[in-house]
């Protein structure tokens, strides 16, 4: 099929599925789909909406985990359940989306939203700190759950313009870096002495709001060679370009998520306000999106690898300015070269994921390769809390540097693998 020109709109898409289905049925491995307008519509906006929920978990975990916790060296353990309930939930999506429709995996983890927003509010009520990671377990639930609308969206698409339609679900986050902060902000002294217990049960009504939205997503259920899932798990995990892929978006998240955990507390730990806390939480949650709407287009052009490696000089761009000071700007542009560089590191790591499987085997390799990167975060998000209490926010920053180093050698080994190999 000729490639297309010019900026893809969601009307583009569209056009695609409709237009050239004929011509794309015989020559694409992916089956098209009539509602592609809709559905990235529909996913865009969910994005957003659950985005903010996981922003309001990140902006308010470690500072009522410092309240709650019996130590402080726990204060951040919250976040770093949150991150385990992405990692082990991830495994029974995928399960959920092969057996029953990625549309059945939304209302689940839709579901854990809700959970999670009306648990925290109460452990906010009780003084409870283990209730309170309990709730952000069922958010990482959540959350796992959101992280698969990008394939979703993959999934609706030819096959060309599938990094375009990931990049721009991708891109409803932006938004979430308004509404989460936003919500915190204007919530969170509502009922008093309980700071936060009202944030938390309005990001239980955001999470209503995205099952509503998500009931519209119009997808075919699987088939019986998706059900039986293709080839061994053994066989695709051993192939060189998916360890590269996973090496990578492990890096960009494990990074992002290391020092993001660690940033609030240390602002508050360097005399810095709450106000001016939350504000670098949202310029970073913005960062972290906001070029989804043209890293899809970037990928398009330069390859993923490419994108990916200047997303990895970012990574290591914030750590030196975190490095360089510790008042709000040298904080604020740490954060906001963290988002951008774990956007171009994770948003290309996740198109190369798209080359390393078959149709019949998305969903598995899919939440495996989501499984392995919330795994690694949840280990270097254990470590960020007692380090930073332990050591301090330049330790934290140093350490950030190290798994770069294998995410480079990675790197170099793709371009070599894409030149010469195939799934086989």
């Amino acid at each position: 099929m000729p490639r297309r020109r010019g900026p893809v709109t969601l009307t583009h898409w569209n056009q695609v599925s409709h237009t050239d289905a004929g011509t794309l049925a015989a020559g694409s491995s992916l089956p098209l789909y009539p509602h592609a307008k809709s559905n990235v519509a529909r996913l865009t906006i969910a994005q957003a909406l659950a985005g903010a929920n996981a922003t309001v978990v990140y902006a308010t975990g470690a500072i009522v985990g410092s309240k709650l916790a019996p130590s402080h060296a726990l204060a951040t353990l919250p976040l770093s359940i949150f991150v385990v309930g992405m990692a082990v939930c991830s495994l029974p999506v995928g399960v959920i989306a092969r057996r029953h429709g990625r549309r059945a995996a939304f209302m689940a983890g839709t579901g854990c939203g809700v959970l999670a927003g009306l648990i925290a509010a109460v452990a906010v009520v009780l003084n409870d700190f283990w209730l309170f990671c309990a709730a952000t377990f069922f958010g990482g639930a959540y959350a796992a759950v959101v992280l698969s609308f990008r394939f979703a969206a993959a999934d609706c698409v030819a096959p060309e313009q599938r990094p375009r339609a990931l990049s721009f679900v991708m891109a409803g986050g932006v938004f979430a870096g308004v509404i989460g902060p936003q919500l915190v902000t204007y919530t969170m002294y509502l009922w008093m002495p309980h700071t936060f217990a009202v944030t938390f049960v309005a990001q239980a009504a955001v999470a209503a709001l995205s099952a509503f939205i998500l009931l519209g997503v119009r997808l075919p259920m699987p088939t019986a060679a998706e059900v039986a899932g293709g080839r061994p798990i053994g066989v695709i995990v051993r192939h060189p370009l998916f360890i590269s892929a996973v090496v990578c978006g492990v890096v960009s998240y494990l990074l992002m998520n290391f020092l993001m955990t660690a940033a609030p507390l240390a602002m508050q730990m360097c005399g810095l306000s709450l106000a001016s806390s939350n504000l670098g939480l949202q310029w970073h949650v913005i960062a972290m999106y906001a070029p989804s709407f043209f890293t899809g287009r970037l990928i398009t052009r330069f390859g993923a690898q490419r994108v990916i490696l200047a997303g990895l000089a970012l990574l290591a761009s914030s750590a030196a300015v975190g490095l360089a000071g510790v008042d709000v700007a040298h904080f604020w542009l740490t954060l906001i070269l963290l988002g951008i560089g774990w956007n171009f590191g994770f948003v290309g790591a996740s198109a190369l994921v798209l080359k390393c499987h078959r149709p019949e085997e998305r969903t598995r390799v899919q939440s495996l390769n989501d499984f392995i990167v919330f795994g690694a975060m949840a280990f270097g998000s254990f470590l960020s809390g007692g380090l930073l209490a332990t050591y301090g926010w330049d330790t934290v920053l140093r350490l950030s540097l190290i798994p770069l180093v294998l995410a480079v050698f990675a790197l170099a080994r793709s371009f070599a693998i894409l030149n010469r190999s195939t799934l086989g």
